[in-house]
């Protein structure tokens, strides 16, 4: 059961007055979230995370830092909805195996074809029905909550993953931003190979800014299938970009 955010402003009538006049942030963060997560997560209960997290960053914000509140807070909203997604757990270590699994049948039969695969090519590959990988590819959308906004992009205090926590940042400046660049070439070239659909979803979804409603919107097509979109491009890109990364070493 998850914790009205809405009471916890009761701490004070300026709190409630912030949490008014942020909420369509927080509503929008979620909107966008959403097309990671299974259609059985309620958006409210990400919302309620949500609130949470713009409390954090009511309590924690220091304006002579530089920062602009919104972007700080969008930082600590949207860590605070994925935190409380992860508390769920609904993807079970066999589940992630299987995800794995068919990430790795897309990449080597597009490493081996030279071309974008269907679902239908890649169940033929791994010997699985169809219904099993499209079955598979809706319990990877939580999976792609730490997708290529943040393991790209290591700017903020979420900075996407546990090795930027080791590494001496001034010593590794300026190799970073080489690396990063090479990244962002990289990255490019992969979402110019993807399908037409999901490169669209990940053009509106990441350039534009876009939520799930609003692509499904745009695109005529149902929430759900943006999200199997969504979730076959991140798979294809984290696939092509490992196999790059193997081919540099």
């Amino acid at each position: 059961m998850i914790p009205n955010a809405y009471e916890a402003a009761s701490r004070g009538p300026w709190k409630q007055e912030h949490i008014e006049r942020y909420l369509p942030l927080v509503k929008r963060i979620a909107g966008r979230l959403a097309i990671s997560l299974p259609p059985h997560v309620d958006e409210d209960d990400i919302v309620g995370y949500g609130v949470f997290g713009l409390l954090d960053a009511l309590e924690r914000f220091e304006a002579a830092r530089g920062f602009k509140f919104e972007t700080y807070a969008s930082i600590r909203i949207r860590g605070a909805m994925i935190d409380g997604l992860r508390t769920m757990d609904w993807v079970p270590h066999s589940a992630r195996q299987k995800v794995k699994r068919i990430q790795d049948g897309f990449t080597e039969l597009e490493y081996r074809l030279g071309r974008a695969v269907t679902v239908e090519e890649v169940a033929e590959l791994l010997q699985i029905e169809i219904k099993e990988v499209e079955a598979t590819l809706a319990q990877a959308q939580i999976l792609t909550l730490t997708s290529f906004d943040e393991t790209v992009d290591n700017e903020g205090d979420y900075s996407g993953t546990p090795l930027n926590l080791l590494v001496d940042q001034e010593a590794q400046e300026a190799y970073q931003a080489v690396e990063k660049e090479e990244q962002k070439q990289i990255l490019a070239v992969a979402v110019e190979k993807l399908p037409d659909k999901e490169k669209l979803v990940v053009a509106l979804y990441y350039q534009e800014e876009l939520t799930l409603k609003e692509i499904a919107a745009i695109l005529k097509l149902s929430e759900s299938r943006i999200s199997q979109l969504h979730s076959q491009a991140i798979l294809r890109l984290r696939g092509r970009l490992s196999r790059q990364k193997k081919n540099l070493f």
